[in-house]
């Protein structure tokens, strides 16, 4: 079993698709990579060799920001705008949609279940 970047990779998997499992790399990132190191794109993981795994490896290392270190960068970029009071940093600290969405109707999933209005009778 391949382990690249703290991330077991599934072994009966073709490797472009395996690397997509490893946060940070999608598609074309995965690609990318098949490109650089130059195996062929229907490579299965429990075919590669340790000199072939340290290969992928050390290109992802130098080539991207992967797992652990780009979700740090992530929360601390959301964290920043929260601590400017922007308003896209306001959205973020009320748990609404940050993105222009609408929030009369929808949005459900940021604003969580509805809330009956205590008042309210008919």
């Amino acid at each position: 079993m391949a382990r690249i970047a703290g991330v077991n990779l599934p072994t009966n998997k073709r490797v472009i698709i395996a690397l997509q499992y490893i946060h940070g790399i999608g598609p074309k990132g995965a690609a990318d990579i098949m490109e650089k190191t130059g195996f062929d794109m229907t490579r299965r993981v429990n075919q590669l060799t340790d000199a072939e795994v340290l290969q992928i490896r050390e290109i992802i290392d130098r080539d991207f920001m992967v797992e652990g270190d780009l979700r740090r960068e992530v929360s601390m970029n959301i964290k920043r705008l929260m601590d400017l009071g922007c308003y896209r940093g306001l959205r973020h600290r009320r748990g609404l949609p940050v993105r222009g969405q609408r929030t009369s109707t929808n949005a459900r999933t940021r604003k969580g279940p509805a809330k009956a209005i205590a008042g309210k009778k008919k």
